[in-house]
């Protein structure tokens, strides 16, 4: 196998296991004005789990979620918080630990419709300037378009930092049954690939959906990208909700995750992932630390 990297799991969920209070819309973010040091205590997790990558706990720090009156008064002091936090935890691993500066979809998840070109860098730069001190890499995450990915390219460019992008998937019935690939916005993955190759990210993601449709993404990424004589890492880490995510808008509830998925049923899918191909791989909303431990296991006993 090529060289492994373990990301973490959801933030959110450990956050309430270990006691932080949320609510929506404002969700995670609610844990770094509330509870901090359960947020720094999520990241420590993860890490004694295995994990070699932690992402911010930066996601739900737009408007979105906390409003724009919060995010002009707020903001950058809570976006600089879950950058420092996160840098705290991995300096105090005693191993390597990577710092990705988590950058979310401004308009809400799932909600490509949304995209507004002339908007997103007012937003994205608030991010990336209070980020920067603390992060190793940048990752746009759960890019619903190829239009997001472009945004954060734009975004991140002149940080001397690399990026990462990660496009969360279409998950209905039809693409757990086998259809062809595609984001939330009827983009291809073969398309999506395609543009990462070409965008100096160094690497190429999928998060966010469920584990039964990320393989054939992998296999459709790679091959795209090696008929262009194109290489990249590819990762994946998936969520444990019941349900397809485009029926509830992320700020308005809370998905309930599957019972199925168990720390071993999970790390049998990041095999099939590794397998096609992947070499970054961790989990998203409702995957926590025990499953992170076990797929590490796992996949580093291969």
């Amino acid at each position: 196998m090529s060289t492994l990297r373990i990301l973490d799991g959801g933030m959110s969920r450990e956050l309430l296991r270990l006691g932080a209070q949320l609510k929506q819309p404002e969700w995670s973010a609610l844990a770094l004005i509330d509870s901090p040091q359960i947020v720094r205590q999520v990241h420590e997790e993860f890490i004694a789990a295995g994990a070699d990558v932690i992402t911010t706990n930066s996601y739900a720090l737009v408007p979105f979620h906390i409003g724009e009156e919060r995010f002009a008064q707020e903001g950058a002091a809570l976006i600089a918080l879950s950058g420092r936090l996160a840098r705290e935890a991995a300096d105090a691993a005693g191993r390597p630990v990577t710092v990705t500066g988590g950058l979310p979809p401004i308009f809400g998840s799932y909600e490509p419709q949304n995209f507004d070109p002339a908007r997103v860098q007012d937003y994205l730069s608030v991010l990336v300037e209070n980020l920067s001190p603390f992060v190793d890499v940048w990752l746009g995450e759960t890019l619903s378009l190829i239009a997001e990915g472009e945004a954060v390219r734009v975004a991140v460019e002149n940080t001397g930092k690399p990026f990462w992008i990660s496009f969360t998937l279409a998950d209905d019935a039809a693409q757990v049954a086998g259809a062809k690939p595609k984001l939330r916005s009827g983009e291809t993955v073969a398309d999506a690939a395609l543009w990462a190759a070409g965008s100096g990210a160094e690497a190429l993601l999928f998060n966010c959906a469920r584990p039964e449709v990320m393989e054939a993404a992998v296999k459709v990424a790679k091959e795209a990208m090696r008929a262009k004589g194109v290489s990249m890492p590819i990762g994946v880490y998936a969520n444990a909700f019941d349900s397809d995510t485009d029926e509830t808008a992320a700020n308005e509830g809370l998905h309930e995750t599957r019972k199925d998925l168990t720390s071993d049923a999970y790390s049998r899918f990041a095999c099939r992932w590794a397998d096609a191909g992947a070499t970054m791989i961790g989990g998203c909303c409702g995957i926590g630390a025990s499953h992170i431990h076990t797929l590490a296991g796992v996949l580093r006993a291969r």
